[in-house]
């Protein structure tokens, strides 16, 4: 603080009527105040204040652009607001339609459900039914292919029995073994397997074929014809020089013996050689269709004798004939005896047992049947 700025403080304080001690000191004279600086700070202050009502008046401005922008976009809003009101009303009412109808297509699905129910039911029924109904057909089916089989086999022993017919016999056999392959019951595979078993048998019995046996026998007949005779005059050196051959080549010179109707003795001897070998051929082939074996091996005997003693011995087609029978009667030689019977006697026993069972079907068709 300075002394001019006490001095006056200090004069003013002191009382009136006292005199002062102190001597009087001369105040110098208050220096003029400038009035450049005044009016400087009263502009910058003006300015500052006209700068912060534009401001002021900027920002009031701009509140209230922002205020009527916002005013805007809140009246947008509340009409969305109110649309999305009408928008979620009308939802309402249609979500209120569709669970009316999802409720409705729920009770039809519920009654289509026991209707499914119900058909499944039914056609469980029927398949039952259709299964007892096959079963039954099936059940016949077996029964008439068992029936065919066991006459088959019958069939075949009998023939094997009466005629020695092993070819017959295998044939019935070999169709007996495949009605028996249709039986739906694997009960039976072993009766098969010993159907089999006899018809390899007989296969392996069969020592010739008939069927080539006739038509050899059949081509010898019409080839006999043809084959030539001994001839008549044989020469000396092949004669007998015996008593009895020189006695009758004696007694030929003089006691002749002819037949009435003028023919030869040679002739007619070879006529009845031809005749005497035809029947014997005719025998053995009427054996071999009577299966008689023992029969056609004598006739093929006597007939290779006939061949031997009646015609010529030196002849090609005489001896191509000889080979033949002989040939066939080695074919004929007696074949071991197939013993048949034992698969007819096993299907026999075999269906006893299976009648003796109780019928399944019958047992699953009671309770069925109480069904309503």
């Amino acid at each position: 603080m300075s002394q001019d700025d006490l001095t006056p403080e200090s004069t003013s304080a002191a009382p009136t009527g006292v005199p002062s001690d102190a001597p009087r000191v001369s105040r110098p004279a208050t220096p003029p105040r400038s009035t450049g600086g005044t009016l400087a700070l009263t502009l910058l202050i003006a300015l500052i204040a006209l700068i912060g009502v534009g401001y002021v008046a900027w920002k009031q401005w701009k509140l209230t652009q922002i205020s009527t922008v916002a005013l805007r976009t809140t009246t947008g809003l509340e009409n969305r607001v109110t649309a999305t009101e009408h928008a979620l009303t009308a939802a309402n009412g249609q979500d209120t339609v569709l669970l009316q109808r999802l409720n409705d297509a729920d009770q039809v699905n519920h009654s289509l459900r026991e209707e499914l129910l119900a058909q499944d039911q039914r056609m469980r029924d029927l398949e039952e039914a259709v299964g007892r109904l096959s079963e039954r057909t099936l059940s016949g089916q077996d029964a008439m292919r068992l029936d065919e089989t066991e006459s088959l086999l019958r069939m075949g022993m009998e023939r094997y029995t009466l005629f020695h017919d092993a070819q017959g016999a295998a044939q019935a056999y070999a169709l007996a073994s495949q009605t028996l392959a249709g039986v739906n019951d694997n009960a039976f595979n072993g009766v098969r397997q010993s159907i089999d078993a006899e018809h390899d048998a007989l296969l392996k019995s069969q020592v010739a074929d008939r069927e080539q046996l006739l038509d050899t026998v059949m081509q010898l007949r019409n080839d006999l014809p043809n084959l030539p005779l001994k001839p008549l005059d044989e020469p000396a050196a092949n004669q007998d020089n015996g008593v009895w051959a020189r006695i009758v080549r004696a007694l030929h010179s003089v006691i002749q013996i002819q037949r009435d109707n003028g023919a030869p003795v040679d002739i007619a001897d070879a006529r009845i050689a031809r005749e005497l070998i035809a029947l014997d051929l005719a025998q053995a082939q009427a054996s071999l269709l009577a299966w008689d074996d023992n029969g056609c091996t004598a006739a093929l005997k006597r007939a290779d004798a006939g061949l031997a003693t009646q015609f010529d011995p030196q002849s090609a087609a005489v001896l191509q004939a000889r080979e033949h029978l002989a040939t066939m009667s080695n074919q004929l030689k007696p074949a071991i005896p197939v013993k048949l019977g034992g698969a007819l006697s096993e299907l026999r026993n075999l269906r006893a047992v299976h009648a003796l069972k109780p019928d399944s079907g019958s047992s699953t068709a009671a309770p069925a049947g109480n069904k309503p």
